[in-house]
C-alpha cells in the first residue's frame, strides 16, 4: 500500500507498521537493547555499511525509533527522517550538521527563544553570520536572501504572537540563491500544515508537543530532503542527542490520535478566539483564524486548519497576569504546548525565558501577554473558565 496517498489520520496509525512485529505484537515492540547480534560477519559487515537493512547501535538506529520516523515521514510528505532527544537537539543539529565558518543565516524575529539564542549568542561564535528580519516584512526578507545565504530559517505560525510567513513566496526567494529551507512545523502540526509541499527542504517538529500530545515525553524530528537528513543524521551518531525508544514508543502511541486531538484543539482554540476577541478586557487577541489577524489571507492559504493556540493581551499590563492566570481552573501553567489539557503561562515563563525584557520588548513580546495553548475539553467550559477569572480584574 502507498501511504502517501492515505489521509492523514490513517496515515497516523499506520504508517511504519505495516509488518508484522515479533511474536505477532499488535503494537510496536520496545527495542530496550543498546547493540544487535549477527551470527554471520559478513551480513554485519553489511548491515554496517548500510548496504542492508539491519541495526547495529542504538545511537545510530533503532527498530522502534525507525518507526517513528517512518510516521513523520508520511506525515510530511519527505523523503526521510531522523530523530533527536529534544526539539532543541533536532534544531541545534541541523545547524551545526549544515553550517560553517563563514556562513550566512537569514531568519526572523520572532523564533523560539531557545532558538533565538543560538542566533544570537551561539552561532555568531563559530563565525556564522546572522540576520533576522522583522516578522512578516517578506520584501525585507527577500532583499536579505538575495545577499547570499546558505540557510533560511522560518516558523509560522510564530511562537508566541502567532505571526504568519508565506512560506512559498520565502522558499522560493531561498531557492534562487540556492539557500536550504529549513521550517520548525511544530505550531501547526502536519495535520494543519505541510511546508515541503510549500517549498521548504527540511521542517523540524519539537514532537513533545502536538505529535506525542500528553506532555510526558521528550522528542525531536526532522524530515525532508534525503542528502539533507542524512548530513543532520551523521552529525547526531557523533554528537549523540539519539532517541530513547521508550520514548520513540510514547511519541508513536501519541500520534495515532493525532489528526483527531488537534482537529479538536483547532476547534477550541478558534472559538476561544472569538470570545476573546469581543471581550472588554482583552486588549488584542493573535490568532490567524481571525479575519482581522494581519496573517489570516495567507494561513489561510497554506493552512488547512489555524492551530490549537492562540496568545492575548490583557487591560491593565501584567498585575491583570497575574489575577487571570491564578483564578483559571482549567489550566496549567505550565511550559509546554499541545497537550491534551489546557497549559497557559507568560513568555518571561514560557517561550522566551531565556530573554531578558529589553529582548522580549525589541520582539513586539509585551509583558501583558498570555499564552495560551488549548486542549481538548469542551469548548464552553473552558470559556467560562476564562471569563470567571477576567471577572476577577479591579
Amino acid at each position: 500500500m502507498d501511504f502517501n496517498r492515505l489521509r492523514t489520520g490513517t496515515a497516523s496509525v499506520w504508517a511504519g507498521e505495516t509488518e508484522i512485529f515479533p511474536e505477532g505484537s499488535h503494537t510496536v515492540p520496545i527495542f530496550n537493547t543498546v547493540t544487535f547480534a549477527y551470527k554471520d560477519l559478513e551480513e554485519w559487515h553489511e548491515a554496517a555499511k548500510g548496504k542492508q537493512k539491519g541495526h547495529i547501535y542504538s545511537r545510530n538506529t533503532n527498530p522502534t525509533v525507525s518507526v517513528l520516523e517512518e510516521k513523520i515521514r508520511v506525515l510530511e510528505k519527505a523523503e526521510t527522517a531522523t530523530s533527536f532527544s529534544s526539539g532543541m537537539a533536532a534544531i541545534s543539529n541541523t545547524f551545526f550538521a549544515l553550517l560553517k565558518p563563514g556562513d550566512r543565516v537569514v531568519s526572523i524575529k520572532d523564533s523560539y527563544g531557545g532558538t533565538s539564542r543560538l542566533f544570537l549568542e551561539y552561532l555568531p561564535k563559530f563565525n556564522i553570520e546572522v540576520t533576522l528580519c522583522e516578522t512578516g516584512n517578506h520584501e525585507e526578507m527577500e532583499r536579505e536572501i538575495s545577499k547570499g545565504c546558505e540557510l533560511v530559517y522560518l516558523e509560522s505560525p510564530t511562537n508566541p504572537t502567532l505571526k504568519i510567513i508565506d512560506l512559498t513566496r520565502v522558499a522560493a526567494a531561498s531557492k534562487k540563491v540556492g539557500a536550504i529551507t529549513v521550517v520548525d512545523n511544530t505550531f501547526a502540526s502536519p495535520v494543519n500544515q505541510n511546508p515541503l509541499l510549500l517549498g521548504a527542504d527540511l521542517v523540524i517538529h519539537s514532537a513533545t508537543k502536538y505529535l506525542g500530545g500528553h506532555s510526558d515525553t521528550l522528542c525531536g524530528l526532522v524530515c525532508g530532503n534525503e542528502d539533507l537528513v542524512s548530513r543532520v543524521f551523521q552529525f547526531r551518531e557523533i554528537n549523540g542527542a539519539s532517541l530513547h525508544p521508550d520514548t520513540a514508543y510514547h511519541v508513536i502511541r501519541g500520534m495515532k490520535t493525532l489528526e483527531l486531538r488537534v482537529e479538536r484543539q483547532n476547534h477550541n482554540a478558534f472559538q476561544i478566539a472569538r470570545f476573546l476577541d469581543s471581550h472588554p478586557k482583552i486588549d488584542k487577541v493573535f490568532y490567524p483564524g481571525l479575519e482581522n489577524h494581519p496573517g489570516h489571507d495567507i494561513a489561510k492559504k497554506q493552512m488547512r486548519g489555524f492551530g490549537g493556540i492562540l496568545s492575548f493581551e490583557l487591560k491593565g499590563g501584567y498585575d491583570s497576569v497575574k489575577t487571570v492566570l491564578h483564578n483559571l481552573k482549567l489550566v496549567h501553567l505550565a511550559a509546554s504546548l499541545g497537550s491534551v489539557s489546557t497549559l497557559a503561562g507568560t513568555p518571561r515563563t514560557t517561550s522566551h525565558v531565556e530573554l531578558t525584557e529589553e529582548q522580549r520588548k525589541e520582539l513586539g513580546i509585551s509583558e501583558s501577554l498570555v499564552r495560551y495553548s488549548v486542549g481538548i475539553e469542551n469548548t464552553e467550559d473552558l470559556i467560562n473558565d476564562l471569563d470567571c477569572a477576567m471577572e476577577q480584574i479591579d
